[in-house]
């Protein structure tokens, strides 16, 4: 049987086209090439849910859409969380989405980390809010996280070999682990008559 494993993409761009959404897709593309076997890539522009996820937070209850966004993330065997850098630190979309997440959907989960800016000054942002962000969430990120300055795409060397390695770190941490299973809740129901009879 073909060794099948999935990547979850998270997007956190604004605009269209992004360069984080560029990013992100460079660096599944890495890890994508980079592991054995079948690899399945989901990607979540999480711009797409921005109004779910301000409904989730308020209510408690994630809409349809932002729900198969979720179970995409927390299902898969590897994560890509790629954010703009605003303010010295993550979007706002991006935390929002990590924040209605359960608090154990992604432990022990490889993540590669990735951050896109107008200047190379904002790049020890991803070691000083991002990082600790999936630390507390007790995640797995890979070594190797990619800053991709404005800068960077016009003369993309460093930047392609950066996206490599650190595509190949994340292959390998997913490579290591069996992979996700996801346990249906339904299917092995309680019979009403057990329920109704306390």
């Amino acid at each position: 049987m073909t060794d099948h494993r999935t990547l979850a993409v998270v997007s956190a761009g604004l605009s269209e086209p992004s360069s984080t959404r560029l990013l992100a897709d460079r660096l599944a593309g890495a890890a994508a090439a980079a592991l054995p076997g079948e690899t399945g890539i989901v990607t979540v522009e999480l711009r797409d849910h921005a109004h779910d996820l301000a409904s989730n937070l308020v209510t408690g209850f994630a809409p349809a859409a932002l729900r198969g966004a979720v179970e995409a993330v927390t299902g898969a065997d590897g994560l890509i969380a790629v954010t703009p850098i605003f303010n010295a630190s993550y979007s706002g979309l991006f935390k929002t989405f990590f924040d209605v997440l359960d608090k154990d959907a992604l432990e022990a989960r490889p993540v590669l980390l990735g951050a896109t800016g107008g200047t190379a000054r904002h790049s020890l942002a991803l070691d000083f809010a991002v990082r600790p962000l999936f630390a507390y969430l007790r995640a797995r990120p890979v070594p190797t996280a990619v800053y991709a300055a404005s800068e960077d795409w016009a003369s993309p060397g460093l930047l392609t070999e950066r996206i490599a390695a650190a595509g190949g770190e994340l292959a390998a941490a997913v490579a290591d682990r069996p992979p996700v299973t996801r346990e249906d809740p339904y299917a092995d129901p309680t019979p009403f008559e057990e329920l109704l009879a306390g």
